[in-house]
């Protein structure tokens, strides 16, 4: 990597990673509740659009940057990965496939890359609103063309919260009430739309008990980007150093600093 500085390094693969996203939409828009899919022993749904996508762009990132390393959950093993290399690929091909099986439009590309285990650039194709949302620190953030910034909105009864329920019965009980007795709740079904909205400005917080790794982490780096705060109240997953299928859920509230705080008092600190 010579005498490059890490901004110079970065922006290199940003050039990359959005062109390899923006080369997958066409085949997105097409299969859109066009395709079949299965269940994974998860509890989560996959296609062959999933596969296909995931490999596109691994593919292009890889001939740019082969000391990268590359993951996707559907492109994986049963076998942890372990992170070795400087720069790491992170892909949810599709995020909100459930949507995307039955032709649902709010579903995303998110693809974030990491720095020694850390989200410092993420590239989100958001197929409802056909917007390409990017950004990492020193770089801003951007919906589309346009420049956003954080909501700087506290937890009241008009603040946009997106929220994902809890997947296991049982856990976490009272959480869709309290929330609810405190702000709007919004449930799209893709955990990287609602991190990337409170980025972008359209939501003001997000609450997910459900998501691990790939489904935030460009969202992370948005948040990040924008001055944004995540709190991870169970299974903080960062930096990453072990990529596993397998690995536990992640409960974490994120806003602005303000609201951050906020969710994480009204909802506990989880040990």
């Amino acid at each position: 990597m010579g005498s490059e500085s890490a901004h110079e390094l970065i922006s290199k693969r940003v050039v990359i990673a959005k062109r390899a996203v923006e080369n997958q939409r066409e085949r997105f828009s097409a299969d859109l509740g066009r395709v079949g899919s299965q269940w994974k022993k998860d509890g989560s749904r996959v296609t062959e659009t999933d596969h296909a996508i995931s490999a596109g762009i691994l593919g292009e990132l890889a001939s740019a940057f082969p000391e990268d390393q590359g993951l996707s959950e559907e492109l994986l093993d049963e076998q942890p990965v372990r992170i070795t290399s400087r720069f790491t690929w992170v892909l949810d091909p599709i995020d909100g496939t459930n949507n995307f099986a039955i032709g649902l439009a709010q579903c995303a590309i998110s693809l974030a890359l990491l720095e020694y285990g850390r989200p410092v650039y993420g590239v989100i194709y958001d197929h409802a609103r056909k917007v390409l949302m990017h950004g990492g620190v020193g770089f801003g953030v951007w919906d589309g063309e346009r420049r956003a910034s954080l909501s700087q909105a506290g937890l009241t009864s008009r603040a946009m919260v997106g929220f994902h329920s809890p997947h296991e019965e049982g856990t976490f009980e009272g959480h869709a009430d309290l929330l609810a007795a405190n702000a709007k709740l919004r449930a799209l079904g893709s955990s990287a739309l609602h991190l990337a909205y409170v980025a972008v400005g359209l939501f003001d917080g997000v609450v997910d008990h459900n998501v691990k790794l790939w489904d935030i982490a460009a969202g992370l780096a948005l948040l990040e980007a924008a001055g944004g705060e995540a709190r991870f109240l169970a299974n903080n997953p960062l930096p990453l150093e072990l990529f596993d299928l397998e690995m536990p859920r992640i409960f974490y509230v994120a806003g602005s600093p303000n609201m951050a705080r906020a969710l994480s008092a009204i909802l506990g600190e989880v040990k």
